[in-house]
C-alpha cells in the first residue's frame, strides 16, 4: 500500500528498532511507496512512511530491493556529496564513502553480506542514516 511521506524532523530523528519477520508488510508498503515516488526518489527508509523499523528500500535500475536491518560493516574511500531527501526540503552536503560492505536480511529472512559501490552505496548510506535517526 502506498503510504504518506513523513516530514516531521522530530519523528525522523528517532532511531529505528530492529525489524522482524512480522514487519515484512512494512517492507512491502515501503516498496509500493517508493514505486509511487520513483520520479523524485531512489531510496526510502521505513520511518519516512511512519514506521520506526530498520527497513529500507532502494531502486536498482527498474528493480526495488527491500533490506531489513541493514548494517554498514565496512567503508572505503571517503568523499563529499550533495543530497536531497523526500522528507526534507533542500540540498545538503554530506560525507559518504564510494564503497561499502553491507550486511542485511531480505524479505525471506535470509541474511546477506555484499559490497556496494558508487551511487548504490550512496543511496544505502542515506537510508541507513535514516534508520539511525540521522537527517541529511
Amino acid at each position: 500500500m502506498v503510504r504518506e511521506i513523513v516530514h516531521d524532523p522530530v519523528f525522523l530523528s528517532q532511531k529505528c528498532t530492529e525489524a522482524t519477520a512480522e514487519d515484512i508488510p512494512i517492507a512491502q508498503d515501503l516498496i509500493d511507496t517508493l514505486k509511487a515516488n520513483m520520479d523524485r526518489c531512489v531510496g526510502m527508509a521505513a520511518n519516512m512512511i511512519g514506521k520506526r523499523k530498520r527497513i529500507i528500500a532502494v531502486a536498482k535500475g527498474p528493480m526495488i530491493i527491500a533490506m531489513l536491518n541493514p548494517e554498514i560493516i565496512g567503508i572505503f574511500e571517503e568523499y563529499e556529496a550533495e543530497e536531497g531527501c523526500l522528507s526534507l526540503e533542500g540540498i545538503r552536503k554530506v560525507k559518504r564513502y564510494r564503497s561499502i560492505r553491507l550486511k542485511w536480511t531480505d524479505v525471506q529472512m535470509k541474511e546477506h553480506i555484499g559490497i556496494l559501490d558508487g551511487f548504490q552505496a550512496q543511496i544505502v548510506q542515506h537510508e541507513v542514516d535514516h534508520c539511525n535517526g540521522i537527517l541529511v
